[in-house]
């Protein structure tokens, strides 16, 4: 915890520093310190205007998406005995692009500045109330027909999405990029604190009832034996998981792999027990989310690559390498 902790505060830094203009890390540093209070000094020119309102909401918005993100993934491989869930295998990241997509190419802005987020944000949840209503039309609730339900809708979302690409504005393939692979090019200082709603929700929600979490590890017929509901605690996870989500991909775009990979980097580290899990998911996720968009701004300049590409890249070899270690 405390290596992840300088590795946040060391990547926070650079991610200050680092961009299309390099500033030096003296600057940076006082300038946050003229920001908060603690430097009278104000640096010169337009250096304290980039790193408090250009550079500063980004990087606060990269911790709250990772740190939402690796919670969320985490919560969700508990409570359907599954090492592989994540907010995509759910729908619930593809229902959010659908949303904001449909109204990049069709409905256009009639919200102004949170037309995207609002879409995003519904068409997350209304992913997540197909899911929910389509296991409730079976026989039994277990967590493979969450699974099962939940690749439904994202395959069903997904091809609504590329449809709405084709039959919508041409002109506007570069914001739908953003959308489906993900970037913190729209991180501003009225919308950050939708990415610590997001990061909260889950976090204090995963805190609550992280006794109730660690029953799951004994199995179902263990948790219920313990007093814990397993069917109704999978539901509120999900539902927790799908409101934490929608916000976050509202502000983010579709990141994928952080949900997938962080639980797995954690749990060597914190155990499996979720009052640390939690906190190490935190942390760690945002120091990956850090470093995926440092390097995302930096490989190709002056252009900036889609972060979605730097994390998917990192899930597939991860993926990889859980399955020639046969831990999947």
């Amino acid at each position: 915890m405390v290596a992840g902790t300088v590795a946040v505060v060391a990547l926070v830094l650079l991610s200050i520093a680092y961009g299309s203009t390099l500033i030096p890390l003296t600057d940076v540093i006082a300038s946050l310190g003229h920001a908060v209070g603690l430097n009278e000094h104000q640096v010169s020119g337009p250096v304290g205007k980039i790193v408090v309102d250009l550079r500063l909401p980004r990087t606060l918005l990269a911790v709250c998406v990772g740190g939402g993100l690796g919670i969320t993934g985490a919560l969700l491989q508990t409570v359907t005995r599954n090492d592989l869930a994540d907010p995509f295998l759910f729908g619930l990241s593809s229902g959010a692009a659908a949303g904001a997509v449909s109204v990049i190419t069709v409905f256009g802005d009639s919200f102004g500045i949170w037309t995207l987020p609002v879409a995003a944000f519904t068409g997350g949840i209304l992913a997540a109330c197909i899911v929910l209503l389509l296991v409730a039309r079976v026989r039994g609730q277990g967590p493979e027909r969450l699974i099962l339900a939940g690749l439904a809708v994202s395959f069903l979302f997904t091809a609504l999405t590329n449809y709405l690409v084709f039959a919508g504005d041409q002109r506007a393939a570069h914001s739908v990029l953003f959308w489906t692979m993900g970037g913190l090019g729209l991180a501003r200082w009225d919308n950050v604190w939708l990415g610590a709603v997001g990061a909260g929700t889950i976090a204090a929600y995963g805190l609550w009832n992280h006794r109730r979490l660690d029953a799951f590890l004994a199995g179902e017929s263990a948790a219920e034996s313990l007093g814990v509901p397993v069917a109704r605690m999978r539901r509120m996870t999900f539902l927790v998981a799908a409101f934490s989500t929608a916000i976050l991909v509202s502000v983010a775009g579709v990141i994928g792999f952080v949900g997938l990979m962080i639980p797995h980097l954690s749990r060597p580290l914190a155990g499996a027990l979720h009052l640390r899990l939690i906190a190490s998911c935190a942390l760690f996720g945002a120091v990956l989310l850090l470093a995926s968009d440092l390097l995302a701004r930096t490989l190709l300049p002056p252009q900036e690559l889609p972060i979605g590409i730097i994390t998917s890249s990192l899930g597939a070899f991860f993926v990889v390498t859980l399955v020639v270690r046969n831990r999947l």
